[in-house]
């Protein structure tokens, strides 16, 4: 129950920065429907339980899940089969990520199970390419180089529109089913090498988040009817009671949604353990209780940024935008991207892990203000393509080639976090 508590703490003081700024826009330039303030606070509430939840569960299931079946696939003396069981991982992890079902219901020009079979596919190929970056010690920035170079050359042949979609779909490796696994997976298999298992420990997030990318842009081959995203839809809500139909309407879905995430998941769990024994019993109901935290604190986090936040943001964009000095949607950008950080839990997962792998010397906090500041940059860019109508390429391609020849100038470990 302790742990449960100061997990609720770090949620509120995620959540509360961000909620301050709604309410402030809302008082000032953007006033608000009473209705879409009621869904947002009822969201903000729900959002931070299920943070709470979450982040305990994490803790409890997903690391440790993920760790001794990255320990055992690494100990496997069958190459042939250890690739083929990475693969499956990677393909499953995926599918059971809610963040992928949103997109694909975004994109009407490409059917849902197109999409996410293509994404599932790009991120199990490169799941078994970190394995082998792992096991044979290969430089992480060469590979990413290599898969970069490949990815912007096929980018110039594609649509725009195709090519947003395939840069977004990159970004379902960093959601709250995914991190989790896919780092205790990394931190299990290089322990196991022992040889640079630091600095190895990390990368397996950067290497799968070039998967998606790459399968979404051979789909060029596809020729989708269309990649433009569908208009969000404003619920309509008058009065305290219409919020709380909207909730009790949506919660079975993401009940739903949720249960199909993490089922595939606790079924490879339950195969692995009868195939190994690798867990004792007393570690299985750990994380069999773990589990079920994620699965209440998922529900409810997706509920309340789905139902929740959704329409507020929504409104607050095309408010501003409406406005004649919408230039302010810029450094409003950078204000939410700086803040928004924290209210995500991948960050968390992911802070916590670099804290305990460097042994304190990259502290949380310390990688919480990276994140924050660079996130809140990028939002603010993101801002002023929209206001500009300037192409993506103009910020993807200096972006990215700046990131990678930092990494020939810091430690390698830093490449991969």
């Amino acid at each position: 129950m302790t742990k449960l508590k100061n997990k609720i703490k770090e949620a509120v003081s995620s959540v509360l920065p961000i909620t301050c700024i709604v309410f402030l826009l809302s008082i000032t330039i953007t006033p608000m429907p009473v209705g879409t303030m009621l869904l947002f606070a009822c969201g903000a509430v729900m959002l931070i339980i299920g943070m709470g939840l979450f982040s305990l569960g994490a803790d409890m299931s997903m690391m440790l899940m993920g760790e001794g079946i990255g320990t055992m696939l690494s100990t496997s003396k069958k190459r042939c089969l250890m690739v083929c069981i990475t693969f499956v991982i990677g393909f499953i992890i995926t599918i059971a990520e809610p963040d992928l079902t949103v997109l694909a219901h975004q994109v009407p020009g490409i059917p849902d199970n197109t999409l996410i079979w293509t994404v599932a596919a790009g991120v199990g190929f490169f799941l078994v390419m970190a394995l082998l970056r792992i096991l044979f010690h290969w430089n992480l920035k060469y590979l990413l180089m290599l898969f970069y170079a490949l990815v912007f050359m096929l980018a110039y042949f594609s649509m725009d529109p195709f090519m947003a979609v395939a840069f977004d779909s990159g970004g379902v490796t960093t959601g709250p089913i995914t991190v989790p696994f896919l780092m205790a997976l990394g931190i299990g298999m290089a322990n196991v090498t022992q040889k640079h298992a630091e600095e190895e420990s990390f990368g397996i997030v950067a290497l799968c988040s070039i998967g998606p990318i790459l399968a979404v842009l051979l789909g060029i081959l596809y020729e989708p009817q269309g990649a433009t995203y569908t208009p969000f839809e404003m619920a309509y809500v008058e009065t305290s009671k219409d919020v709380i139909r909207i909730f009790l309407t949506e919660l079975p879905h993401y009940m739903w949604e949720v249960s199909k995430a993490l089922l595939p998941i606790l079924c490879f769990f339950l195969l692995f353990q009868l195939i190994s024994s690798y867990f004792n019993k007393r570690a299985i109901i750990k994380i069999l209780v773990g589990a079920l935290y994620t699965f209440l604190g998922l529900i409810l986090f997706l509920c309340g940024v789905n139902v929740g936040f959704m329409p507020a943001g929504y409104f607050i964009g095309t408010q501003i935008a409406a406005l004649s000095y919408n230039w302010i949607l810029i450094p409003i950008g950078v204000l939410i991207g700086f803040f928004i950080v924290k209210a995500e839990p991948a960050v968390h997962v992911l802070t916590r892990q670099v804290e305990d792998i460097s042994s304190g010397t990259i502290s949380t906090k310390a990688m919480l203000y990276s994140l924050s500041i660079g996130v809140g940059i990028s939002l603010g860019i993101a801002m002023l393509r929209i206001l500009s109508c300037i192409s993506i390429m103009v910020f993807l391609i200096p972006g990215y080639l700046t990131a990678i020849i930092l990494s020939f100038f810091v430690p390698n470990v830093f490449t991969g976090i």
